[in-house]
């Protein structure tokens, strides 16, 4: 599995920090399935593809994933990806991505692959129906298809290999579906001014005044309307954050290094939230933690991220926009 670790580390150094921490096989079980779904990621974002054929090539993938035809094909086709980016890199070596699939056992490989198949059609739909959010009940439909399945196999893999996890499985699905919405409305904040450039701003006319097409919300006459739902967004990224932090106490501390797994990427949202929290900058550019603070919230969680009260206690620290 060398290989697709250090393919992982090319692919989100960050990520990769919060993986190496798991014990085995999780370690191996959610490193091929996080470079699965960069793969997706890559046939439902990237930017040489026109969109019909984003569809067919995500169903070719979903197809191959479930031991379908078309492996070779699509491997070769992958392999053209020229973008110099994270996904794309993920997907020139998505043979060596499958191989490492095909080597799990067979209970953690089918989990994998029904959620990996499940987002992967989810992004199919949305990429065939367009970037039109109407509600937030929208925006969260498709936020499930990238994020909140993730939370579902993350939760699956974890009730698999941990004993006394997943006791209450309903309540930890959802809370883990949560999650994912979580680190996604964080995402959709910090890259509101990228997203717009390839036509895709994630925020529900609901959340618009009368009228107001989503492209506008960066004209400088709109600051005001762009201010008030940057103020939305943050409060419902901080609902789910909420619901994030309940799962987490769902994962008993002896598990410490699957904790840390969950407890990283928590925080990084809490505190990239805060840096966006009334921040007209977010409209310009994307606001993102230094990598001073990334380096120091993590040694500070190895540290206590054992403690659920020292959790709420640091997250409302990091919630501080000047800590």
């Amino acid at each position: 599995m060398a290989p697709l670790h250090e393919l992982l580390v090319r692919a989100s150094r960050t990520f990769a920090v919060g993986i190496e921490i798991l014990p085995r096989p999780l370690r191996d079980e959610i490193t091929v399935a996080y470079l699965l779904l960069r793969v997706s990621d890559y046939l439902e974002d990237n930017q040489e593809i026109a969109e019909n054929e984003k569809v067919r090539l995500l169903e070719a993938w979903r197809r191959v994933l479930g031991g379908g035809p078309g492996r070779t094909a699509l491997i070769d086709r992958l392999g053209e990806a020229a973008e110099d980016i994270p996904d794309a890199a993920v997907a020139r070596d998505a043979a060596r991505v499958l191989e490492g699939l095909d080597r799990l056992a067979p209970e953690a490989r089918e989990i994998i692959v029904r959620r990996v198949r499940e987002s992967s059609a989810g992004m199919a739909r949305w990429t065939e129906r367009g970037s039109e959010f109407g509600t937030e009940e929208d925006l969260d439909d498709y936020m499930h298809e990238v994020a909140g399945r993730v939370g579902h196999l993350l939760t699956e893999l974890f009730a698999h290999r941990l004993s006394g996890v997943g006791r209450d499985r309903t309540r930890m699905m959802a809370l883990g579906r949560e999650f994912g919405l979580a680190l996604q409305t964080v995402n959709v904040i910090r890259g509101l001014h990228e997203d717009r450039h390839r036509g895709w701003v994630y925020v529900p006319a609901s959340f618009l005044p009368a009228g107001m097409d989503p492209g506008e919300l960066f004209e400088p006459a709109n600051h005001a309307a762009a201010m008030t739902v940057l103020e939305r967004l943050v409060a419902k990224a901080d609902r789910h954050l909420a619901a994030a932090r309940s799962y987490l106490r769902m994962i008993p501390r002896r598990y410490h290094r699957v904790r840390l797994f969950c407890l990283l990427p928590l925080l990084f949202a809490v505190r990239t939230l805060a840096i966006s929290r009334t921040n007209p900058e977010v409209l310009d550019r994307e606001t993102k933690m230094s990598r001073r603070e990334v380096l120091a919230i993590t040694r500070r969680a190895k540290l206590f991220g054992f403690s659920n009260r020292w959790i709420a206690r640091y997250c409302r620290q990091l919630a501080a926009r000047g800590a």
